[in-house]
């Protein structure tokens, strides 16, 4: 008995030993998304950082492609020793397992959730010729168009496409879904009057709003934000509890040591805590995230639940 009670005792102090001394080679960091994403801009930032306090270089390898999943494959089929992280969203994340028939991996089983890096809201964007300069006035528009509306998104099972659905449901009107690819081009339709809505993230529609050929109506977040705090937003325009948020997180591969998800989770925070690396999220209207490895998993666990009956509700299915 005492001779186990040893071993295990040993194990585990190797473990946390192991944890402390890691990294001794250079990490790789997945990011499912292009270069010049806002994924990417995430990942670089915290990778320069990171790099500093590791003594080690942070390799950011770009792996866009099918809805994200194809980079969340690569990191949950990588070795559970840490040296391979990955920024997942929602969509491979929490969308994904209610929307494809068949996924590469499970993220609750081959994936763990390290740290919660940002989130941001969506914003309601309409034409600026639009007769609604409000959120209600949208609504009671939009109850008196029938089934005529036309609203954007910047693809099918998107944040972009969800809350809309979402908030549909919830004020109860009408509107037809015309999926695009990206923002750029979803953005361009509500200008042109080819659809008469969209919901995405703001930096996304920034040349519109300069050019003043689009308005934004409200934010999705619970709170004002400190980058929109002229923009009201779905919660106190009358609906509480209104909330909608594309978010982002750090992932490693299932099986890795708890020690070792720990150390990096506080290496994350720390870096997170910089003002330097604040003000660079601000500026891109992300919201800094942060917590522990228990608590982004409690968050993707709601965001599952509560997306997966939408996507259930509408009928989403992707191949």
């Amino acid at each position: 008995m005492k001779k186990t009670f040893a071993l295990l005792a040993g194990c585990a102090f190797g473990l946390a030993a192991s944890a402390q001394s890691w990294p001794t080679k250079p990490v790789k960091l997945v990011v499912p998304a292009p270069a010049g994403s806002s994924l990417d801009f995430i990942a670089r930032t915290l990778g320069d950082k990171l790099r500093e306090r590791w003594k080690q270089p942070v390799l950011v390898e770009n792996k866009a492609g099918a809805g994200g999943m194809l980079g969340m494959t690569a990191v949950a089929k990588a070795p559970a020793d840490g040296y391979t992280l990955g920024i997942g969203f929602n969509g491979p994340i929490a969308f994904g397992p209610h929307m494809y028939k068949k996924m590469a991996y499970d993220p609750a089983k081959d994936l763990l959730p390290i740290v919660l890096t940002s989130s941001q809201p969506n914003v309601l964007a309409v034409a600026a010729s639009h007769p609604a300069k409000t959120l209600p006035e949208f609504v009671s528009w939009a109850k008196k168009q029938g089934n005529k509306i036309n609203y954007a998104s910047v693809g099918a099972g998107s944040s972009s496409h969800l809350t809309m659905e979402l908030f549909k449901s919830t004020a109860g009107f009408e509107a037809t879904h015309v999926p695009f690819a990206g923002s750029p081009p979803a953005g361009i339709s509500v200008a042109s009057e080819e659809t008469q809505a969209l919901f995405t993230v703001a930096p996304a529609l920034l040349p519109l709003i300069q050019g003043g050929r689009i308005r934004l109506l409200a934010a999705t977040s619970l709170k004002r934000t400190e980058t929109m705090k002229d923009l009201p937003t779905v919660a106190e325009s009358g609906y509480p509890g209104f909330e909608a948020l594309a978010w982002n997180g750090l992932f490693t591969a299932a099986g890795t040591s708890p020690d070792l998800v720990r150390r990096i989770n506080a290496d994350v925070n720390e870096v997170m805590k910089e003002k330097g690396v604040r003000e660079a999220f601000a500026k891109q209207g992300l919201i800094i995230g942060g917590g522990s490895p228990d608590e982004f998993k409690t968050f993707i666990a709601a965001e599952s639940l509560k997306w997966g009956a939408i996507i259930t509700k509408v009928g989403i299915s992707i191949d």
